[in-house]
């Protein structure tokens, strides 16, 4: 069977050549065709075509300095000491990939305050001529007061992981970085204990600085994952190398079960039932930040390989690649970038679940957004009108089956709903769920997973000593 590492050769596409910068992040005008919206649960008859959607604003993005000599060029110019320099979190850096390679396409770089004010009150961007794209969570670079000093009246900054220079940011622009009403208007709530935040937020500087983002160098992790971060540029190529009439991407953070499997390749009937000849799952796991109690990336690319392995997907018709933005949970406002970016990467389908990017409120025993609002949002979002909504049909064990399949309320005595918790559960215990649940060597890694946590925390806990 096939392996992650054989679905296919990591393709080398050159950079588009990084435009003048201007006071504008957004390329030309993005002319829609008509919108083709999938409502409620239903896939409604329309014109078939085998073109891949346009990215938002017409042209992906895509900002790595192409030309060798002049990425030398602009090294020495960042590494020099007359140019301010800002060193990265560990998710500014995230960031930085997502603007480079165009998954927030049009957007060119850190939002500027205007970008920032239209993401918080209206989650889109208006572009020159008048028309919408959706940008729902703020991309935004944070300085404190010290940093804000030292950058003065320049107009460019060099951009640190660590002690190498990895992106200019030209024709800055900094304003003031109001923490509750970003948090307010982007989660809902301002209560305590919100992940991103207490991450990337509660401790952020003062100050936001915007401005057009040149890349000196690929983002990479050396992770033995970086083959599988394929930019929208790569994944589109890969689509058009295997035919692709259709593109349904499926995001996950988590381990994939059969129920998910279910549904992928459910949807994959309907779209043949449509009239598309070759339809091509994107199944994205998010690579970036996540929270502390989610199975790590390598983790679940390990199990993701096994449920290919053990043929649950079908190799020949999926590709799978990482997603690299951080995750906020932020529920119904955060999955429509999660959508939006997959119009970038090429996908016209969306599949979308129960309480997508939802968590259990921070403070209230009770979950943080209602688990239906996230579909009903994303089919009503404004700038997502081109891309077509798949809700989730409800998946179960069916005990008279001994198999994951669709909930049939006709007889809820026959169906068995296995929670995330229930699930985590079993393998922390190295106990078996029902056959059919998950395949067995993907449901192996879970339980390798928690048994490496159980030791790990073992090991921290020192010895007895005789006295």
């Amino acid at each position: 069977m096939a392996s992650l590492s054989t679905l296919f050769t990591k393709p080398i596409t050159p950079s588009l050549p990084f435009p003048n910068p201007t006071h504008t992040h957004f390329n030309s005008p993005l002319k829609f065709p008509n919108p083709t919206r999938i409502p409620n649960t239903r896939i409604q008859s329309s014109k078939i075509s085998c073109a891949l959607i346009e990215p938002d604003g017409g042209k992906l993005v895509e900002l790595l300095v192409s030309d060798e000599g002049l990425r030398r060029e602009k090294k020495r110019e960042a590494t020099a000491a007359r140019m301010p320099r800002i060193k990265l979190s560990r998710i500014d850096v995230e960031w930085v990939h997502v603007i480079s390679e165009g998954w927030a396409s049009p957007l060119r770089g850190f939002m500027r305050e205007n970008e920032f004010l239209q993401t918080l009150h209206f989650n889109s961007l208006r572009l020159g001529d008048g028309s919408i794209v959706n940008m729902s969570v703020p991309i935004v670079l944070a300085i404190d007061d010290d940093v804000k000093a030292r950058i003065g009246d320049e107009r460019r900054v060099a951009l640190f992981d660590g002690d190498k220079p990895v992106a200019i940011l030209s024709d800055i622009e900094i304003y003031k970085h109001n923490k509750e009403e970003r948090l307010a208007r982007t989660w809902g709530t301002t209560a305590p204990g919100l992940p991103y935040v207490e991450e990337a937020i509660a401790n952020a500087g003062n100050w936001l600085i915007g401005g057009d983002l040149e890349l000196l160098e690929p983002i990479k992790y050396h992770d033995g994952l970086d083959r599988f971060r394929l930019s929208p540029a790569e994944l589109r190529n890969e689509f058009e190398r295997r035919n692709a009439d259709a593109v349904f991407a499926f995001q996950l953070r988590n381990p994939v079960h059969n129920g998910h499997a279910l549904l992928m390749t459910d949807t994959r009937r309907r779209l043949l039932e449509m009239g598309y000849k070759n339809p091509i799952l994107l199944l994205h796991p998010l690579g970036g930040y996540t929270k502390a109690d989610d199975v790590p990336l390598s983790w679940r690319m390990k199990q993701h390989e096994k449920v290919l392995e053990d043929g649950v997907l079908d190799p020949e018709t999926t590709v799978v690649s990482i997603f690299p933005s951080p995750m906020h949970y932020a529920g119904p406002t955060e999955v429509q970038w999660h959508a939006k970016a997959r119009i970038n990467a090429g996908a016209n389908f969306y599949i979308v679940g129960r309480d997508p990017a939802g968590m259990g409120h921070p403070v209230e025993k009770r979950d943080l957004y209602d688990p239906d609002h996230g579909k009903k949002v994303l089919s009503m979002a404004p700038g997502l009108e081109r891309l077509n909504i798949l809700p989730f049909k409800v998946a179960a064990y069916d005990k008279t089956q001994n198999k994951m399949a669709f909930f049939d309320p006709s007889r809820p005595q026959d169906f068995l709903f296995i929670s995330g918790t229930k699930m985590r559960t079993l393998a922390k215990n190295r106990e078996n769920p029902p056959d059919g649940f998950m395949c067995p060597g993907g449901w192996k890694v879970l339980v390798d997973y928690y048994e490496s946590l159980a030791q790990s925390e073992k090991a921290k806990i020192p010895e007895a000593v005789a006295v």
